[in-house]
């Protein structure tokens, strides 16, 4: 397509109005969701050829889905696949990340009888995952599939870097015309095939990423090979069946989707329950008092106040900063940011920072805030105490003033007071932010934040034209304003959602403490915790610092048990399990231990080859016996046997799930839920 022929096809697209639909929130480890609320009409069926020109498989039972493939999708393995897998994803999402390495086996496993088939949907709260949709295709137009998954390989192994900058170095490490490019992105050419790939998304059904139709047969999620295996044996059975029987080997697929449905089924009843649920009601006001300085960007008359409630360390948190940046730019004067500290417990370097900007802003006022808050989110990943001092003295901040704060906690009173108005707001979550009292929840677009925006500008004029001065505007918005959480009610006639069982606080369940298992604490301690955990959970990774503030503070009197329980959807975590049992074996708990931190430390990076390097660093390990006992699966049996000790106890637990004196405490809680746990279990061990 000509660069002519791509601006025209633009403004057709937009004349043709295409809507994006709603935020839905996430689907845990299964993928990120979006719904739209848009439909397309049925194209053209296999590469080359209308699906009408090719007969129908015979009836087989299968609910299959006909997703059109043709040349203008990138794609990889040969036209004449037995098997055609075509992948809604998109370059921002981490289950899109993970489900990777399980594409990659089936490409090895069945080459020559599998062809993978590119299609984009880009969601509205991943910032970078647009203009990175934008890249890939411009790539393709450019050079083909070879240079699509050329870019598609950069984009998903630098995914935390997606910038306007990275995406140009990607473009030109591959070899792509940057000038073309530049312009790609400058006039967002490819809106309109990203679009359409978003529309028949929604229609047949695909709202998460990443999302599978293998054969026209739906599978969502990062499942583990063994789902897809499962699925695409039993398509190579039906598709060979057909080329026996005189089909060409080209046509299969278009053959086994002729008749698949169009668009989705309506949502089953679960679905509809769990939308019955009340939803925040997004037009409630709620008293945000803005009690003394605090730091802002904007006037104090400003029409619109924003309080920003958010963590240094949260990844949502960054990325929304851009769109915090536009809303700035677009309406000047008119919007004042204010922001809050809601430091998240499993963020270990969140609190620290928070009292560093908070430093800042004490000594130098908003300024030196702001400038504190760029360093911390250009540096997330380092926000060591370190880091902290060297950008405080790059500032100009007095240091031995600094310092003492941090050591002294000097500002905790503040964020605590903080947390605790979003608590009882309900902002649980950050970022989120409160427009003129209104709450607007997570990393969302600009467009998200323009249609409040723009409603609470045209109320706010309207008190000044009636006589209310600028600099009263936000006191008079929320004076009236709710101090609790306030929810609207599902839709008349909707079946209300069951009520989700939580687990009975009072139990204690009969699980027995094995023998010779890793731990922490001496085996007499009044108190064991057994914690079930999973390498490769970002959970189980965030509680790490609670764990260790939990045998800092209880010393003897606790001791923590670890068992095994990889969920089955991480596809490494199996592995990793069972390298670190053989490290116990070899090594002992001290072995273990250090094990254990550099696989959490490293837990993107669980390959078996970084299973040995990290075994190798440990040192005093016999490789020959580790590489056997993992070849063998040595482990494998006690493993499942730590999972099975759960099911036997009538415990239905995730990771991480800990078992203080029996009772259960799910989850990545804070240190108070455990003092409390723990507490209780000393008390009634006396």
């Amino acid at each position: 397509m000509s660069k002519g022929s791509a601006v025209i096809a633009i403004m057709i697209a937009f004349i043709g109005g295409f809507a994006i639909g709603n935020v839905t929130g996430g689907s845990g480890d299964g993928g990120e969701e979006v719904a739209t609320n848009v439909e397309v009409e049925p194209t053209e069926g296999a590469a080359g050829t209308a699906a009408g020109d090719v007969p129908a498989a015979p009836a087989d039972g299968i609910e299959r889905f006909r997703i059109p493939v043709t040349d203008a999708q990138p794609q990889k393995g040969p036209s004449d696949a037995l098997v055609t897998i075509v992948e809604w994803s998109e370059f921002q999402c981490p289950f899109c990340n993970r489900v990777l390495p399980t594409v990659q086996q089936i490409m090895r496993e069945y080459e020559g009888k599998v062809r993978f088939v590119w299609r984009d949907n880009p969601l509205p709260f991943h910032q970078n995952a647009k203009p990175a949709a934008t890249l890939a295709r411009e790539a393709f137009q450019q050079g083909g599939s070879e240079k699509f998954w050329a870019v598609h390989d950069l984009l998903f192994q630098n995914q935390r870097a997606l910038e306007r900058a990275d995406l140009e170095r990607y473009a030109q490490q591959v070899g792509l015309n940057v000038a073309e490019v530049r312009a790609a992105l400058d006039n967002d050419e490819h809106a309109r095939a990203i679009t359409e790939d978003q529309q028949l998304a929604s229609r047949v059904g695909a709202r998460g990423t990443p999302n599978f139709f293998i054969n026209g047969r739906q599978l969502t999620g990062a499942q583990p090979f063994a789902k897809f295996k499962e699925v695409i044996d039993d398509e190579i059975r039906r598709a060979q069946a057909l080329v026996d029987g005189g089909t060409p080997a080209a046509q299969v697929y278009a053959s086994l989707t002729r008749n698949g449905r169009t668009q989705a089924a309506p949502q089953q009843p679960q679905q509809q329950q769990r939308n019955a649920r009340p939803q925040p009601d997004p037009n409630a006001v709620y008293k945000v008092e803005i009690d003394g300085p605090h730091p802002q960007k904007g006037p104090d008359d400003a029409l619109v106040t924003i309080v920003e409630f958010s963590d240094f360390e949260c990844p949502f948190c960054s990325r929304v900063n851009p769109t915090v940046a536009q809303i700035r730019e677009t309406y000047g004067n008119d919007v004042r940011i204010v922001w809050m500290n809601n430091p998240l417990p499993f963020h270990q370097n969140a609190g620290p920072a928070a009292q560093a900007a908070l430093e800042a802003f004490d000594q130098r006022g908003s300024d030196a805030f702001w400038a504190m808050h760029d360093k911390m989110f250009e540096n997330q990943r380092a926000l060591t105490r370190e880091n902290l001092e060297s950008w405080a003295q790059e500032i100009g901040l007095n240091m031995a003033q600094f310092r003492a704060a941090l050591d002294n906690e000097e500002h905790k009173a503040t964020i605590e007071r903080q947390q605790g108005i979003a608590r009882q707001l309900g902002a649980s979550g950050t970022p989120s932010f409160f427009i003129n009292g209104r709450n607007l929840r997570g990393a969302q677009p600009f467009d998200r934040f323009k249609a409040v925006i723009d409603q609470e500008l045209a109320k706010a004029r309207a008190l000044v034209q009636g006589g209310t001065p600028r600099g009263q505007v936000y006191a008079k918005t929320i004076e009236n304003g709710a101090t609790s959480p306030q929810t609207i009610a599902p839709p008349a006639g909707a079946q209300a959602p069951a009520a989700r069982q939580q687990p009975d606080a009072d139990r204690v369940y009969e699980i027995p403490v094995p023998r010779n298992a890793p731990s922490k604490g001496p085996a007499n301690a009044r108190v064991v915790i057994q914690e079930f955990s999973d390498f490769q959970c970002p959970f189980c990774s965030r509680v790490l610092p609670t764990v260790e503030q939990i045998t800092r503070e209880y010393g003897d009197r606790v001791r923590i048990v670890w068992r095994d329980y990889p969920l089955p959807f991480h596809q490494q975590a199996g592995p990793a399990a069972q390298a670190a049992r053989e490290v116990f074996a070899q090594g002992g708990s001290e072995k273990f231990w250090a094990y254990h931190d550099l696989l959490f430390q490293n837990q993107r990076a669980l390959e078996r080859a970084d299973l040995e390097r990290y075994a190798e660093q440990v040192g005093g390990i016999n490789m020959a016996r580790f590489r056997a006992a993992l070849d063998n699966e040595t482990h494998k049996a006690a493993v499942e046997a730590d999972m099975a000790a759960v099911r036997t106890a009538g415990a239905r637990i995730g990771t991480p799930s800990f078992f203080i004196n029996g009772r259960l405490l799910q989850g990545a809680q804070p240190f108070p839920a455990f003092k409390a746990a723990i507490d209780r279990a000393l008390e009634e061990a006396n």
